[in-house]
C-alpha cells in the first residue's frame, strides 16, 4: 500500500505541473503523514544534510569548467582537429560531431550543454555543406548524450551520493561503454548518411592537421589529467572537478586569450544558476530517499519482482524497460534520485555488481533524454538548431536504436563492462 501511496503522490504532483522538486518535497509530506511521523523541521534538517555532502562539491565545478570550455574557445579548437582528421571523408562532418562529442565528454559532463555546443558550431557548418538538417541535429542530440557516461559525469557522482557507490568505480567504468556509444553512432551515421549527396571536405595536409593538434593540445590535455589524476590516486572525483574548473580558467584567459575578464561574471553565473537547481533536486529527493527507506518500500518492490531475480539478466531488462519508460516523462538527475535508491536493495538481492547496475542505469537515463515528450537534449538541439522538435526526433530515431542495441549488448554480456573496469581498479 505505501509504494502505492509513494508513485500516486508523486505522479500527482507532476501531473498538475508542479516542478519536480517541489512534487518530491509533496511526496514526502504525504509520506510522513500516511507513516503518522509528518514534522516540517525532519524536511528540513534531511534538505539541508542531504546537500552538505563534500562530493556534490564536484557538480558546480564541472558545470563551471563546462562553462569555462564554451565561452573560452576549448570546444571550437576541438571541432577544428576532428575536422582536420577527418572531414574529408564521405559523411565526415558526422565523424566530427561524434569525435567532438567524446572529446567534450570528457571535458564536462553535461548531455544539454555538450549537445548545444556541437549543435551551434556544426549545425551551420553541415546546413552549408548540403547535410539533411534535422538528421545531422538528431546526431548532435545522440552524441550529447554520451557525457553523461564518459567520465567526469555529473550523473555518476548524483548516482553514487543517492546509491552509495564508489564514484571513481563509476567513472573507470563509464570509459568502455561510452566509447562503444560512439561507435555505435558511427556506424549508424556512415549508412543513413549515404541517403545525402554531399561533397566531402578538402583532406588537410599533414601540415595543416598538425597545426590543428597544436591550436587543440591544451584542450585535449585536460582529459587526460582529469582521468589520469583520479585513475592513480593523484585526486578525488570532487578535487579533479576543480582540477578541470581552474585548468579552462588558465587556458581560456591566458593561452587562447578567447576568455576575458568581464566574461567572468556571465559564465560564474550561469554555472550558480544550473548548479542551484540540481542540488536544490538533489536535497529534495534525498529527503524522499530517507522516506523510502524508513517506510521499507524496496522490500516491497523486492517481492514484487522476485519472480525474476534469480535471472539476473531478465531482471536487468525489467528495470531498464521501465527506466526507458519513467525517461519519457523525467528527466535524468530525477530519475535516479527518485528510483536508486529503490533499485540498489533488489541489485543486492539479484547479486548484480552494484557499479555494472550504476552504468546500465545511468546509460538508460541517458537514453531517456533522447525521448519524447520531455527529451531535454531534444529540445537543446531542437532550440539551438533552430530545427522543428518534431523534425529532430525523427531524426534522431536512427541513432536512438543505436544507443538501445549497445545498451541490451551490455545487458546480455556484462563482461564487456566489468572485466576492463577489473583490470582499471
Amino acid at each position: 500500500m505505501i509504494l502505492g501511496v509513494f508513485l500516486g503522490t508523486l505522479f500527482a504532483g507532476l501531473a498538475i505541473g508542479l516542478p519536480v522538486a517541489f512534487a518530491l518535497i509533496f511526496c514526502a509530506i504525504v509520506l510522513m503523514t500516511w507513516m503518522g511521523i509528518f514534522n516540517p523541521q525532519i524536511i528540513s534538517q534531511q534538505m539541508v544534510s542531504g546537500a552538505n555532502t563534500f562530493t556534490l562539491l564536484a557538480i558546480p565545478f564541472f558545470l563551471l569548467a563546462g562553462e569555462l570550455m564554451n565561452a573560452g574557445g576549448l570546444s571550437k579548437r576541438i571541432v577544428a582537429f576532428a575536422v582536420s582528421c577527418v572531414g574529408h571523408l564521405r559523411g565526415g562532418l558526422g565523424y566530427v560531431a561524434v569525435i567532438a562529442a567524446v572529446v567534450m565528454a570528457s571535458l564536462s559532463g553535461s548531455a544539454a550543454a555538450d549537445s548545444a555546443a556541437l549543435a551551434a558550431i556544426l549545425i551551420p557548418m553541415m546546413k552549408s555543406a548540403g547535410y539533411h538538417v534535422p538528421r545531422s541535429a538528431g546526431l548532435m542530440a545522440a552524441g550529447g548524450v554520451i557525457a553523461p557516461v564518459i567520465p567526469p559525469s555529473i550523473a555518476f557522482i548524483i548516482f553514487g551520493v543517492a546509491a552509495n557507490v564508489s564514484i571513481t568505480a563509476l567513472f573507470l567504468g563509464g570509459i568502455v561503454p561510452g566509447l562503444l556509444m560512439a561507435l555505435a553512432l558511427v556506424g549508424a551515421w556512415a549508412i543513413v548518411s549515404r541517403r545525402d549527396n554531399v561533397a566531402p571536405l578538402p583532406r588537410q595536409s599533414g601540415r595543416e592537421r598538425w597545426q590543428a593538434a597544436l591550436r587543440a593540445a591544451w584542450a585535449l590535455v585536460m582529459p587526460v589529467i582529469i582521468l589520469g589524476g583520479i585513475r592513480f590516486g593523484v585526486f578525488t572525483p570532487t578535487e579533479a572537478a576543480v582540477v578541470a574548473a581552474v585548468y579552462a580558467l588558465f587556458v581560456g584567459l591566458f593561452v587562447y586569450r578567447e576568455l576575458r575578464l568581464r566574461d567572468l561574471y556571465a559564465v560564474f553565473l550561469n554555472a550558480a544558476k544550473m548548479t542551484a537547481v540540481v542540488l536544490f533536486l538533489v536535497s529534495a529527493a534525498l529527503v524522499t530517499s530517507w522516506l523510502i527507506t524508513r517506510a521499507n518500500i524496496p522490500a516491497e518492490l523486492t517481492r514484487f519482482l522476485s519472480p525474476v531475480i534469480e535471472s539476473p539478466r531478465l531482471l536487468m531488462l525489467v528495470i531498464v524497460l521501465l527506466l526507458l519508460l519513467v525517461g519519457m516523462v523525467l528527466d535524468l538527475a530525477p530519475t535516479i534520485l527518485i528510483l536508486s535508491p529503490v533499485l540498489m536493495p533488489v541489485i543486492g538481492a539479484a547479486g548484480i555488481d552494484p557499479v555494472y547496475f550504476g552504468i546500465i542505469f545511468v546509460m538508460t537515463c541517458c537514453i531517456g533524454l533522447l525521448t519524447p515528450p520531455v527529451g531535454v537534449v531534444l529540445n537543446v538541439v531542437s532550440g539551438v538548431a533552430r530545427v522543428p522538435l518534431g523534425q529532430v526526433v525523427v531524426g534522431v530515431s536512427p541513432f536512438l536504436v543505436a544507443q538501445v542495441c549497445v545498451l541490451l549488448l551490455l545487458i546480455l554480456f556484462p563482461e564487456i563492462v566489468t572485466v576492463p573496469l577489473a583490470a582499471l581498479r
